[in-house]
């Protein structure tokens, strides 16, 4: 795997030399070309040979063998590195490969991504085999390694085990631990994952914070026991006290966070200007919020906010590539580098007018070329999901008198629920919602009740959630069951039921939790979704995250989860789950 650690064989590095002799021709030539080198943060004039997957030279020379080179006249154009993600989620509805291909139409090359899904879906083995499926990508594919399960699970020490954590740090796709959403067990005295931390510091590799409103305090002792970079700074003055305790810092602009253009302005009037230390996310938005694409976005807000030209480009480059240790080989245009680059029409427009990934094509002269391969998500026995039991009546029997009540997208508190919910259906034009939440196996369920999320729908029903397990909403009962039923027959997905209709479906055919077809179809699909969610009375804007983070217990205040209804302030269980 050349980025994971082996890089070029011997008689590659030889053909690379033999171009620069002149003894082989290059596969492409960038001539007269005008490009931004990082390390100079200066534009410079040069000829750019790519031989295969391969910057070979960038200089004033001209190839002296040229057969079968595609010669590209560069003049009047801007060459800028391949953009870099580091905070990818890429399973946030749409699956990994196609977020790739939609991130690097736009610019983006490289994904750092998270892996929970692959630890909630499968087991090692086969991770590690997508994982090297991935790679054959022309998009560079590399991983987290995930120490908690951002919720709580039954069987947590099963997926989150020392063996199993320390073969995940070790593999060589992996470039992080994290994000550590577990700090407050960590600041608690867990020694397991303190241990774990060590682990992957001695494999010199970067440890992820998850650290929203955390003191100064809290950042001095998480810095302490090993965090390296934290991406939840919600303002300049949390971004700079970051920054001065010798954090990295990726300022965020993302569905849930959009902050950037506020994190920027702030920034400024405190007269910062050393961005070394910064970088630029999208922190795994959803697919309409990335309708433009990703980083080029990020760099497109820096530029019109006043981020010099050079730093805005390097907060999404090099800056990524150096914290990661991986600058000889991304991040910049210089020799020795991967062919990650883009072809701008102006400096200040990031949206590239062509793209290269590892020495192909993947956007040229505004038009995408043709995907070589695909990936096979069946050779990996990923398919439809399916579920051999039934919901039953008593399934949906509501007396618990404790509900979530939306704080907005992601933030939950108790509160005591005043209305009857013993019925088969609640009163159209209340906030109040039957929520079900139930295994993916059918073995448990918590029922109860949510605040803000419809006021008059019928029914939700989704497999998409943080555990993979089963979310169902609504108001009717009747709908519910018909929710539950259409949900089943396409394999997984998110499924509306209104009145005895389906008014909504979004096959997610990979397991239930991954759509399966291009991005362009899902953001028109999510769109139609958030919609219709809003116009049946969803309070807020993103209804996808919600859905996400409803059993997530790194956020506040109450949570359902696999052991029941949480406090999660107290890592207390107010209410149990109930067996099937």
């Amino acid at each position: 795997m050349l980025e994971q650690g082996q890089f070029w064989r011997n008689r590659e590095l030889r053909a690379h030399v033999a171009v620069v002799e002149g003894n082989l021709a290059p596969t492409i030539v960038f001539k007269n070309s005008t490009y931004l080198n990082v390390f100079m943060k200066t534009w410079l004039q040069a000829n750019i040979w790519i031989y295969k997957d391969r910057i070979i030279y960038v200089g004033d020379r001209m190839p002296e063998e040229t057969e079968g080179t595609e010669i590209i006249d560069c003049t009047g154009q801007y060459l800028v590195p391949g953009y870099i993600e580091p905070h990818a989620h890429p399973f946030i509805v749409y699956n990994p490969e196609e977020l790739a291909y939609h991130a690097a139409t736009y610019g983006t090359t490289t994904l750092i991504n998270d892996n929970m899904r692959l630890l909630s879906l499968f087991d090692k083995k086969k991770a590690f085999a997508i994982i090297n499926d991935l790679h054959q990508l022309p998009i560079s594919m590399f991983w987290w390694g995930r120490y908690d399960s951002q919720s709580m699970l039954r069987d947590e020490d099963t997926k989150f085990n020392t063996n199993d954590i320390l073969t995940w740090m070790s593999h060589p796709a992996v470039v992080q631990g994290g994000e550590l959403t577990s700090w407050p067990q960590l600041l608690a005295g867990d020694d397991r994952l303190l241990y774990w931390i060590q682990e992957t510091k001695r494999l010199k590799k970067r440890v992820e914070g998850h650290f929203p409103g955390a003191s100064e305090k809290t950042l001095t002792k998480l810095k302490l026991l090993g965090a390296s970079a934290d991406h939840e700074a919600m303002s300049g003055k949390e971004a700079i006290r970051r920054l001065q305790l010798g954090y990295h810092v990726a300022l965020r602009y993302s569905s849930i966070r959009p902050d950037l253009p506020k994190i920027l302005d702030e920034l400024l009037a405190e007269n910062v200007d050393a961005y070394d230390q910064m970088m630029l996310t999208t922190d795994g938005s959803t697919p309409a919020f990335t309708k433009r694409g990703l980083m080029n976005i990020c760099i497109e807000i820096a530029l019109e906010k006043g981020v010099p030209l050079a730093e805005a480009y390097r907060m999404a480059t090099y800056n990524i590539a150096k914290y990661y240790g991986m600058d000889e080989l991304l991040g910049s245009i210089a020799p020795g580098r991967l062919a990650h680059i883009n072809i701008l029409y102006e400096k200040n427009d990031p949206t590239p007018l062509s793209v290269m990934a590892k020495g192909k094509w993947i956007l040229k002269d505004g038009v995408e070329t043709e995907r070589e391969d695909r990936m096979n998500w069946k050779k990996h026995d990923i398919k439809e999901a399916s579920f051999n039991w039934e919901l039953n009546d008593d399934d949906l029997q509501f007396s618990i008198p404790i509900g979530l009540k939306m704080v907005n997208d992601v933030i939950m508190k108790p509160y005591a629920v005043d209305i009857d919910i013993t019925t088969d259906y609640l009163p159209k034009d209340s906030p109040d919602a039957f929520l079900l939440f139930i295994d993916r196996y059918g073995k448990w369920r918590v029922n109860t009740v949510i605040s803000g999320f419809t006021k008059e729908l019928g029914a939700l029903c989704s497999t998409f959630s943080t555990t993979d397990d089963i979310i169902l909403i609504g108001k009717k009962k009747s709908d519910m069951k018909l929710a539950w039923s259409r949900m089943k027959e396409i394999g997984g997905g998110i499924v509306l039921a209104h009145e005895g209709t389906i008014i909504y479906e979004l096959p997610l055919k990979l397991e239930g939790a991954m759509y399966e077809g291009n991005m362009e179809t899902l953001i028109d699909r999510e769109t139609k979704c958030k919609q219709m969610l809003i116009e049946s009375g969803y309070e807020f804007n993103d209804p996808i995250y919600n859905l996400l983070f409803l059993s997530s217990t790194h956020l506040p205040y109450i949570r359902v989860t696999q052991q029941g209804i949480v406090d999660v302030m107290k890592h207390e269980t107010i209410v149990p789950a109930n067996m099937r």
